[in-house]
């Protein structure tokens, strides 16, 4: 059945083409397996909550008659601003309008939040521009630019706001410079969500075309209630695609974790656990609370332009399992720097369980992709990553805020499997993990954090950071190791060292190429002190003697590669192209029409090729004992480039098969 909904009709009716609904919601209410939900042009001030869940052959859409042109909104319209003080204008609301969540009253706060608690889950926009609160009402007045803004221009729209309990009021100054208020377009931040279920478990919803815009979304930590603009709050099979989705104070879009009551910001209200304790209970409480295969996760998010959010474009533990993320645009995420955290990046997911994330852009965020835990299955594959460092000029960040990189993959076992990839920020892979296929990609950017950042983060003796790993393509768990570093397989990618080398210690390594692995033992060197027991059974003796082994670095294995402009190699790598004399050119050119390359690279990696890899090349990650393969089991042939061209028998390093290709298009 066809249900049609119209924000400009003069009553809502009961949702026929001739009597349409006035508000998504009314449909949402009614929408049942097959159901078409057909939205016309126009503004949407609401929160959807769909109440039944489709059926894999019977999903419940919701689509944008025109795309784009239908929006979904978390605001609401300001008209009524008086003059308060030079720029600074004020407003009184009722506190009736925000019902039982005034984000004027909530604070950003919870476990891995490292910024100052002092910003509102509320938020003040001009004609789109999101403004900056602060702390007193002097500061809004003085209207300075905030110099860790990567926007500083905009930096200087402030507001400030407080309460008026005998009113029952919230108040809100905002500083609109040379503008009048109510002369443009004002609108302030009052639902928590803006289409997103109330319970859990509804399942097979597909949101298409829609542009969602300002909600008072909260901080949304691993271990605890993961709300964001938009998701599908713990349940299976949604499709979000088509979307623009912005200007969310926390995540866009939630793939993550339901309210659990017992295990909810713990740390933050009662203390006495570790944050990374209660992580961990999260995974096996996740079980119980039916965390499998056969009910979470499956989703898809595709073609969606994600920008303007404050914590994440893209946020979820546990709950994004076996998804597939693809041709999304995320950027612009955290560029206001008013926030702080373990949690903030393009994407934030926790146990990317074979989630495949291809053909997407990361751009200008202060993080690109952070898989954090429980990479497992993953593939990070044919995307580009470009710009995900501070603007030149920018002030040093708050306390507690994260370095910039294109990728972090932390703590996890893998396998993980990054292929066919541009990697062209300053660092390009933060990895205190193990179990990685590093393939065929394109990398200007050095290696982080190489055998370290795997301790429990705080003071007193380093304690190891055990976490978990999973039966092979299923979410149980298999078992609980601290990471050994290691594990990680470097094949055919092309290293350049863009920008110069400074600072050489292993958490802000600014050396291009594998060369911070040359402590680390090829996979013979690892394996003999174990090969005394081949053919024989341990005896007690054994496990004390081999103590040691058990827990040092596990090997590396790296051929195919090649380094120019004094990026560095592994120096048990036999095969490679090293080119130190060539002075190699790459910059990305970016027309706003389309994204491009302008490099002299091909001209100096002549000749040399490699064998195509094959997931038999890359052997098994140590931990789970698990193939670098696909989801369902199949191999992994290497034989696409970045554009899905074929490669051949044999292959050029990097992402692309020719120079030809590289002329093309990239975005």
């Amino acid at each position: 059945m066809k249900i049609y909904v119209n924000s400009n009709t003069f009553r809502s009716g009961d949702g026929t083409e001739k009597f349409p609904y006035k508000f998504i919601n009314e449909a949402a209410q009614v929408a049942l397996p097959g159901d078409e939900v057909l939205v016309l042009p126009g503004t949407y001030r609401e929160n959807v909550n769909p109440v039944y869940s489709g059926t894999e052959d019977k999903k419940i859409s919701y689509r944008s008659v025109e795309p784009l042109k239908a929006t979904i909104t978390g605001a609401e319209v300001i008209n009524h601003w008086e003059k308060y003080q030079g720029d600074v204008w004020v407003t009184q609301i009722n506190n009736s309008v925000f019902g039982k969540y005034n984000p004027y009253k909530t604070y950003v706060a919870g476990d891995w939040y490292f910024g100052p608690v002092n910003k509102h889950t509320g938020a003040v926009y001009m004609n789109d521009i999101q403004f900056y609160e602060t702390t007193s009402l002097d500061d809004c007045i003085e209207g300075k630019e905030y110099a860790r803004s990567w926007d500083r221009n905009n930096s200087i729209y402030k507001w400030y706001t407080k309460q008026n309990e005998e009113k029952n009021e919230t108040i809100i100054y905002a500083n609109f410079h040379e503008k009048n208020p109510n002369e443009e377009s004002i609108d302030i931040n009052v639902r928590r969500e803006v289409f997103w279920p109330k319970e859990t478990g509804i399942n097979y919803i597909t949101v298409s075309g829609f542009n969602l815009n300002k909600a008072a979304t909260t901080w949304a930590p691993p271990a605890a209630y993961q709300d964001g603009l938009i998701g599908p709050h713990w349940s299976k099979g949604w499709i979000i695609e088509d979307c623009d989705i912005s200007y969310s104070r926390c995540a866009g879009i939630s793939l993550g974790k339901y309210k659990d009551p017992d295990n909810d910001h713990y740390f933050t209200y009662k203390h006495i656990k570790s944050p990374t304790q209660m992580e961990r209970d999260a995974v096996c409480r996740g079980q119980y609370h039916g965390w499998l295969k056969e009910t979470i996760g499956h989703h898809i998010v595709r073609r969606c332009d994600i920008h303007n959010c404050e914590q994440d474009g893209i946020v979820g533990r546990q709950g994004g399992v076996f998804s597939l993320i693809e041709d999304n645009h995320v950027h612009h995420i955290n560029n206001m720097q008013e926030l702080a955290g373990a949690e903030i990046a393009g994407i934030k997911i926790h146990a990317a369980i074979d989630v495949i994330i291809r053909r997407n852009r990361f751009d200008h965020n202060t993080m690109g992709l952070w898989c954090d835990w429980e990479a497992q299955g993953t593939r990070i594959t044919q995307n580009i990553f470009d710009h995900n460092y501070a603007p030149d000029g920018t002030a040093p960040r708050l306390d507690g805020a994260m370095a910039s990189q294109d990728i972090w993959v932390e703590v996890s076992h893998g396998p993980t499997t990054i292929d066919n990839n541009l990697l062209l920020s300053k660092s390009s892979l933060k990895i205190p993990t193990q179990g990685l296929a590093v393939v065929n990609n394109l990398i200007l950017g050095a290696f982080t954090f190489i055998g370290t950042g795997t301790d429990c983060p705080g003071g007193g003796e380093p304690q190891p950071r055990y976490t978990p790993y999973h039966i092979p393509h299923r979410t149980e768990v298999a078992g609980f190791m601290t990471i050994l570093h290691g594990d990680d397989r470097f094949y055919n990618n092309i290293f350049i060292q863009k920008w110069p080398a400074i600072n050489p210690n292993p958490e802000d390594n600014e050396e291009v190429g594998t060369a911070v692995f040359n402590d680390y033992p090829t996979y013979e060197e690892w394996y003999e002190p174990f090969k005394y027991l081949e053919g024989e059974i341990a005896k007690e003796k054994d496990m004390e003697s081999l103590k040691e082994n058990h827990f040092a670095h596990l090997p590396i294995w790296a051929s195919g590669n090649v380094y120019f402009n004094n990026a560095k190699a592994w120096e048990k790598e036999s095969n490679n192209l090293i080119n130190n004399k060539d002075k190699i050119e790459f910059e990305l050119i970016d027309t706003n029409k389309q994204l491009s390359i302008k490099t002299n690279l091909y001209d100096f990696i002549d000749d040399f090729r490699d064998n195509v890899i094959t997931t038999n090349d890359l052997g098994t990650a140590f931990e789970p004992e698990q193939r670098f393969e696909m989801p369902n089991g199949d191999d992994i042939n290497f034989n696409e480039d970045y554009f899905g061209n074929l490669r051949g028998v044999s292959t050029i390093p990097g992402p692309f098969t020719s120079y030809k290709v590289t002329t093309n298009k990239l975005w």
